[in-house]
């Protein structure tokens, strides 16, 4: 599941050249609400994207946030209690 909504996001990133000097790439999913990313390279901004989307995926599934669904793909966590053997 987390696999696939990254994937999906990765489908409909916008890619930019910027005049900010050292990192001049820089993607973003209009979609998701401030994730973004800059790297020297296209390949470095898409890595770097990837980073960010992952920790924003953990911080609102911690903090109990919703996540839009994007190309179909949604994550959803069971709020149950999960017995540690």
């Amino acid at each position: 599941m987390f696999a696939e909504y990254i994937q999906a996001a990765l489908e409909r990133a916008e890619y930019k050249v910027i005049d900010n000097g050292q990192e001049p790439y820089f993607v973003e999913v209009p979609e998701l609400d401030d994730v973004w990313a800059t790297g020297r390279t296209i390949e470095d901004a898409r890595r770097n994207f990837i980073e960010a989307l992952e920790d924003w995926i953990a911080a609102h599934l911690l903090w109990n946030l919703a996540l839009p669904p994007i190309g179909g793909q949604t994550i959803s966590v069971s709020r149950e209690p999960v017995a540690v053997v």
